[in-house]
């Protein structure tokens, strides 16, 4: 049984990390890259990755040229977190019959804010017969997938809150700096309001998530502004010394409104210097279900793991745009990855 064919869309931090781990998998092959950073380009991209053997091919800038050359069966896209700026990206390893994971975390759950989008990415997909996914840790899995998965043994639910709080001083730097980590109050909010910082992207995306999972008909998602965490003390990580009185990084709320009241409210927290990490998800109703994940999964670790391990559900996924509420219940691919998929 022949191995399945992926093609790295971005080679980037994440891109990377998920191209190292493919190597140590079963029954799976990287049979092209594309990326057009100068200092990849052209390069074998095991040179890129920075390990000891070459892998046989060069990344290139033009993902139609390498599409049209490179038989693939699925795509790892790895390059923004919007969808505006992934879609040229996306419809054209579509239009060349390649399925989709992303990273992007608009994609997560674009029927709320990209509804034109997703009708034209799924019309697309359903078209050339494959299927896209955009998924993650966070939003795919901990503030959306697993909130969905324990309200199962629930017969009445009221309200659901998820919490992530973690110690950014563990994430590489650009998250850090994406967090504003260093700043001073004033050029924080000075660099969110010019979209300099973004903070986290996928609050309302999960919150829809959520409430079409449960047939809830929202008001509307309230997406809160960005408010910077102040250090109470100098903390630091291996990068970055922040002071006390500075940013030590921020915290981002979405609620879901029925009627003015939140039914669905999702906390997310990332700063260097947290004391505590978790991720927790209350549900009130019957039965109230309480879970906290300590420490919280690590978001690297985490992304790579849930990238790699939908590729076989999405291989054999209905074609068109699908979100992780309409595939089965994920989980590990310990094994030979061919194992998973009915060629």
């Amino acid at each position: 049984m022949r191995k399945i064919r992926v093609i790295l869309y971005g080679v980037g931090a994440v891109g990377s990390l998920i191209a190292k781990f493919l190597q140590e998998k079963e029954g799976v092959e990287i049979v092209g890259a594309v990326d057009i950073a100068k200092n990849k380009v052209t390069k074998d991209l095991g040179e890129v990755l920075g390990i000891e053997k070459k892998l046989g091919f060069r990344i290139s800038p033009d993902a139609d040229k390498l599409l049209s050359k490179v038989k693939a069966d699925i795509a790892i896209h790895t390059t923004s977190s919007y969808l505006e700026e992934t879609y040229p990206q996306i419809t054209s390893l579509i239009k060349h019959g390649v399925k989709v994971v992303s990273t992007c975390e608009e994609l997560s759950y674009p029927y709320y804010t990209k509804p034109q989008l997703a009708r034209k990415l799924d019309l697309l997909a359903k078209k050339h017969k494959v299927t896209v996914l955009g998924t993650g840790i966070n939003p795919g899995f901990l503030m959306d997938t697993l909130v969905i998965a324990l309200t199962a043994p629930c017969q009445k639910i009221e309200k659901i809150e998820a919490i992530r709080i973690m110690n950014a001083a563990s994430r590489r730097l650009p998250f850090q700096k994406k967090i504003g980590a260093g700043l001073t109050v004033e050029d924080f909010r000075r660099r969110i309001e010019s979209k300099q910082i973004t903070g986290h992207v996928g609050l309302e995306q999960s919150t829809a998530m959520i409430a079409d999972a449960l047939a809830w008909k929202l008001d509307r998602i309230v997406a809160e502004p960005v408010e910077p965490v102040i250090a109470k003390k100098a903390v630091e990580s291996n990068d970055i010394k922040v002071k006390a009185g500075q940013v030590a990084g921020l915290r981002q709320k979405a609620k879901g409104l029925i009627k003015n009241e939140a039914v669905i409210t999702l906390d997310f927290q990332a700063y260097i210097g947290a004391e505590e990490e978790y991720d927790a998800i209350t549900i009130k109703g019957v039965p109230n279900i309480n879970q906290k994940i300590q420490p919280c999964i690590h978001g690297d670790l985490g992304t790579i793991a849930m990238v790699v391990n939908a590729i076989p559900k999405v291989m054999q996924a209905p074609h068109g745009l699908v979100t992780m509420k309409d595939l089965p219940v994920p989980s590990a691919t310990l094994e030979d990855m061919r194992r998973y998929v009915l060629f």
